[in-house]
């Protein structure tokens, strides 16, 4: 049974989500994730007028008659939401938390894919894979998206990137998009990030938090990594360990864009306090004038 609480959270992203889809991103969806182009569809003898250059030879040495092939235009294509649970998702400094932004903006893209009439799936992993919803078509199976986002309780504990996208190159046979929501905490990933983008069209998104790329000054602070559950104690109040953890982690983002730019793969980096508009209406322009 599916709480009244839960309904009523999914029934708000719905309202607030779908209503940026009709005024802001539908169309910048539509314009940025275009169909696959051309699909080879069937042969038929060839009649005068028709362009030689699409004869298909193989099938005129068989028949001995000239055979052409037809193509028809293919529009449908498929969102997968790759979604990172890890236990890090819970971090907020501000109203909502990572993993609130990361739901929101995955209803954003859900509603404006499906307005486009493309199919929508979805896969939740942590180190492991924890959820896998088929795609499919509609705002019925949208809500149910939403709903396994808000509701689905990680059974692992650390992030495992990369044997999330090896499941997905062994799930999608055909070309999609995929979008990876996640905060990064994982090592060793780059090789499926490079097979993933070359098989589908790979967008990263990565979901911050302001305080966590620097510690405030508030003197002996117990954190804790939610990822391994390891808890150290720390001097806030020292600029030098201030200073030392704002530089690794500093490294740690600029490792990330410089890894993804090499790569040639599309990251959007967003923040728990400040609006995802901006940041996904900038993406879509890029990838507009890109192609």
């Amino acid at each position: 049974m599916i709480s009244k609480e839960i309904l009523k959270k999914v029934r708000k992203i719905e309202i607030r989500t779908k209503g940026m889809v009709n005024n802001i991103f539908g169309g910048e969806y539509q314009s940025t994730f275009k169909g696959r182009g051309m699909e080879f569809s069937e042969v038929r003898q060839y009649t005068y007028g028709d362009d030689i250059r699409q004869i298909d030879w193989n099938v005129t040495a068989r028949s001995g008659d000239p055979f052409i092939k037809q193509f028809e235009e293919e529009r449908e294509q498929t969102l997968m939401l790759c979604v990172d649970i890890s236990p890090s998702g819970v971090f907020g400094s501000r109203d909502q938390s990572k993993m609130d932004l990361s739901i929101e903006i995955c209803a954003v893209l859900a509603f404006s894919a499906i307005q486009n009439g493309d199919k929508v799936g979805l896969i939740l992993f942590t180190d492991e894979i924890e959820k896998v919803i088929p795609p499919k078509k509609g705002r019925l199976h949208v809500l149910r998206l939403i709903r396994e986002l808000l509701t689905t309780e990680p059974k692992g504990q650390g992030t495992d990137i990369s044997g999330a996208l090896s499941y997905v190159n062994r799930l999608l046979n055909r070309r999609a998009i995929v979008i990876l929501a996640s905060d990064f905490q994982d090592n060793q990933y780059q090789r499926q990030l490079k097979i993933t983008n070359r098989k589908h069209d790979l967008v990263n998104i990565f979901i911050n938090d302001k305080l966590e790329d620097e510690l405030p000054d508030l003197g002996l602070v117990p954190l804790k990594d939610a990822e391994t559950g390891r808890e150290v104690l720390v001097d806030t109040s020292s600029e030098k360990v201030r200073k030392a953890y704002r530089k690794k982690r500093l490294r740690h983002k600029q490792m990330l864009h410089d890894q993804l730019m090499r790569l040639k793969i599309d990251m959007i980096e967003v923040q728990t306090n400040e609006s995802y508009v901006r940041p996904l209406i900038s993406f879509f322009h890029r990838r507009m004038h890109r192609y």
